[in-house]
């Protein structure tokens, strides 16, 4: 322990003394450790966390899988139907509980402020499947799953403290929502999410007697415990067995349809998992960037020190004495560079949270617990301790190693060792290297964005304002009040001034939300039961395509002569054309529900193509109905203005306000904007690669920089004998440039390899880019090139000013 003291005291004490390379490496470190901690945190807090539940290991969600639906998730990730959950519940053995939940919009009209609020109807077990009881009051009763007797609510922590005061004598009390009577049975605890943060009440899932056996209506989410010693295998083998049952009771509507079950943990967080591990990825690159280079210093100081190593090993240090004390003073130093790296990760984790859309940061788990907690701590001194003896170890060996005689001659040259200078060239291959995969990672996420925001959404986005409205049924129990009252509404606004043109939808283009329907064509042969194709349902006020702007190709646009006593019509859009009707017109045509609820629709228009959930929509059918014949109670109102959408948005709240003061209005926001947060995930990417590709960069050519200079300064006595017998100041300009950019051009061809391999996993967030997209591979590399010429060039026109007789006397 004493000669451990000795050791520290003596590396503050060179530390101190060479203040600039102090400096230098503790920057480098910073950066490197900094941005390990960072996105380490948001891997600890998304990927890592344990979830908030009881035994959270024997928590499973249960899929339906259906491989004939449209997209490609929801075959194996689709939602269950309210009968096909039942049967699931009754028949299982192997769950020590089976829950259900679905989404749903609350308007709290409690006060002069209507508030609407995101939460969920559950079944009553829901809380106990996940092991969790209410901080104030109870847990919904078994009873209250039944019609007519769910009139109670439980308050997320949050909204009892934002909209309640916390005022603990809020059990039992009644409160409006959705204009009716509910009484508080219970607040959850605080920090409690489910199933996500944006989540703040619920109330009990209470399905009518059609629901229960409804088994084409698929909106249940599922949450199931698996009962002590029962493994998900096992499980699974078990839920095959009732779905190979239900499909041969129900082929009608369970004709391929399987149940698939899913880790919570791991499915919770499947959807983030490849966007995060590629950033650890990259700051993983960046901190080993930054080892090499303070590698590269360690080198370089050691050579100047061996006077000083071949005393103390003259005085009897043994080997192992000197390396233990340079690697504490390489230990010191990255411990130096983790506490500021800290400080440095600390400003990113509040830079990561304040550039993702709340809305999107919502839905992530674990997004609003990003904190640098112990985990993180911890993992900040482990990296701080392993990088100060990745980057000394070499050094340090390379140091103790020096020759007693010659190092103690008097005026004798400190030349560095062939394995040195190999090992100095390989440190800056390697940063070069590692350098060009972060860029190229840039480079791609970057085209990537600018081939998605040219891409043509089907509509036109300027001047466009969208706000959400929720009709509760104790209001609008009726068809014709729900029609009414939004016809209504969509004429008050088309005559505001500024206004150019205002309509309806259930489903608006980027909200994140969608339905399918299926249909048969008329005249042309039925498919099996159960394998009816399928398309995606929107229905539309007369008047959207053209608040939109969205073409219609063929026939007409609704009208307000579409009524509820007028035939059923509909209009497709060009997708459904050419998938059901190629070389036909379909205007005429007639679309049958399978099922027989609703009598046939007739074709009346074909309307252009949209990209619905995101500008890397693939094409999907579509069939839009009028909202005056098959009306909707929740409906997204769009606004054309002429000027500044956003500056309309307190008018049109004002006539909401005037037709039903008890009704909020909500996810208000400019098209423009809808369309940039479908990209945040991307965006987020390309930002984090780009700020860690410009700090390697920087590094890199610090490092080419530090070692072309050092070579220049220990070849001054060779680069002044080559001027002495000759050489011009342009042949030593070529020799110096050519030795560095020799190892730039070993680095970029290794970086381009490795990119190759690399880049693949990127595959799932670009779009319209390739992962070897040769304008990237040679932009980037070509940008580095450039870099690193700058870098060696300074050093070599200071190797083109030596004086050959000052070099001389140097020896």
């Amino acid at each position: 322990m004493r000669s451990l003291l000795q050791d520290l005291r003596y590396g503050v004490r060179m530390l101190l003394r060479s203040p600039g390379f102090t400096l230098v490496a503790v920057i480098a470190l910073a950066l490197g450790i900094g941005a390990n901690s960072a996105i380490f945190s948001v891997v600890n807090a998304v990927l890592l966390r344990s979830l908030p539940y009881k035994d959270p290991d024997r928590l499973v969600i249960a899929w339906e899988t259906n491989p004939q639906l449209l997209d490609d998730y929801l075959k194996t990730h689709n939602e269950a139907s309210v009968a096909n959950f039942y049967d699931w519940q009754s028949q299982s053995h192997v769950f020590e509980n089976l829950a259900a939940f679905r989404w749903r919009d609350f308007n709290l009209t409690d006060g002069d402020n209507p508030e609407q609020v995101l939460g969920n109807s559950v079944t009553p077990n829901m809380f106990a499947t996940l092991g969790v009881k209410p901080f104030l009051g109870r847990d919904f009763l078994s009873e209250e799953g039944e019609v007519g007797k769910e009139n109670e609510v439980i308050l997320s922590y949050g909204l009892w403290q934002r909209r309640f005061g916390s005022d603990p004598a809020i059990i039992n009390k009644k409160i409006s929502v959705n204009s009716q009577p509910y009484t508080v049975v219970g607040v959850m605890p605080q920090g409690f999410e489910f199933p996500r943060a944006m989540s703040e009440m619920w109330t009990p899932l209470a399905p009518r007697e059609n629901q229960k056996t409804n088994r084409t209506a698929h909106f249940l989410y599922t949450r199931a415990r698996l009962k002590p010693g029962v493994t998900i295998e096992q499980a699974q083998a078990e839920m095959n067995t009732i779905a190979n049952r239900l499909q041969q009771q129900y082929p009608d509507t369970n004709n391929q349809r399987g149940i698939r079950l899913a880790s919570l943990q791991q499915e919770d967080v499947a959807k983030f998992k490849p966007m995060l591990l590629i950033l650890l990825a990259a700051v993983g690159f960046v901190l080993l960037i930054a080892c090499a280079n303070v590698a590269n210093l360690m080198l370089a100081r050691a050579a100047a020190r061996q006077k000083e190593i071949a005393i103390r090993t003259a005085l009897g240090a043994s080997r192992f004495r000197i390396i233990r004390q340079l690697l504490t003073e390489s230990v010191m130093l990255s411990v130096l560079g983790g506490i500021c790296g800290l400080l440095l990760a600390l400003w990113g984790v509040d830079l990561l949270i304040a550039s993702m859309p709340r809305e999107f940061a919502l839905g992530i788990p674990g997004w609003n617990k990003i904190s640098l907690d112990y985990r993180v701590l911890s993992f900040t001194l482990a990296v701080s301790v392993l990088t100060g003896i990745l980057f000394g170890l070499f050094p340090a060996w390379q140091a103790s190693k020096s020759d007693l005689n010659e190092s103690l001659k008097e005026g004798g040259r400190t030349s560095a060792g062939s394995s040195r200078k190999r090992y100095r060239n390989a440190l800056i291959v390697s940063e070069v290297t590692l350098a060009l995969v972060l860029l190229v990672g840039a480079g791609l996420m970057m085209r990537s964005i600018l081939r998605l925001m040219d891409v043509n959404p089907g509509f036109d986005p300027q001047n466009l304002i969208t706000l959400q409205l929720s009709l509760p049924s104790s209001h609008y129990s009726k068809n014709e009040q729900v029609t009414s009252f939004y016809q209504e509404l969509t004429e008050r606004v088309r005559s505001l001034p500024g206004v150019e043109a205002a309509a309806a939808i259930d489903m608006m283009p980027m909200g994140g939300s969608g339905g399918t329907t299926t249909f048969v064509v008329e005249g042309k042969p039925a498919p099996p039961k159960g394998q009816y194709p399928e398309a995606n349902g929107r229905t539309s006020s007369p008047g959207y395509f053209q608040t939109m702007h969205i073409p219609v190709l063929k026939g007409r646009d609704f009208s307000e002569h579409d009524t509820k006593d007028a035939p059923l019509v509909v209009i497709i859009n060009d997708t459904m054309v050419r998938k059901y009707f190629p070389g036909e017109d379909p205007v005429g045509r007639r679309l049958l529900d399978p099922e027989n609820r609703v009598p046939p629709a007739e074709i009346i228009g074909v309307v252009g193509d949209i990209k619905h959930w995101g500008l890397d929509d693939k094409a999907e059918e579509y069939i839009y109905t009028s909202s005056n014949q098959t009306p909707s109670s929740s409906m997204f109102l769009i606004v054309r203005t002429a000027t500044d959408p956003a500056s309309m948005t307190a008018t049109v709240r004002k006539e909401v306000q005037q037709l039903d003061k008890e009704l909020p209005v909500y996810n208000i926001k400019p098209m423009n904007q809808r369309i940039i947060e479908s990209t945040a995930s991307r965006r987020l990417v390309m930002f984090l690669l780009s700020i860690f590709a410009v700090v390697a960069l920087i590094l890199a050519s610090v490092g080419i920089y530090g070692v072309m200079a050092y070579s220049v300064t220990q070849r001054t006595h060779e680069i002044g004998i080559r001027m002495a017998l000759g050489a011009k100041r342009g042949d030593i300009l070529k020799l110096v440039i050519k030795q560095g950019m020799l190892l730039v051009i070993v680095g970029v061809v290794l970086g381009l390899l490795v990119s190759f391999a690399v880049t693949r996993f990127m595959a799932g967030l670009l779009f319209g880019v390739g992962t070897n997209d040769p304008t990237t591979l040679f932009g980037v590399s070509l940008i580095l090139a450039l870099i690193a010429f700058l870098a060696c060039l300074i050093p070599a026109r200071r190797a083109m000013k030596v004086d050959p007789m000052v070099a001389l006397r140097y020896e």
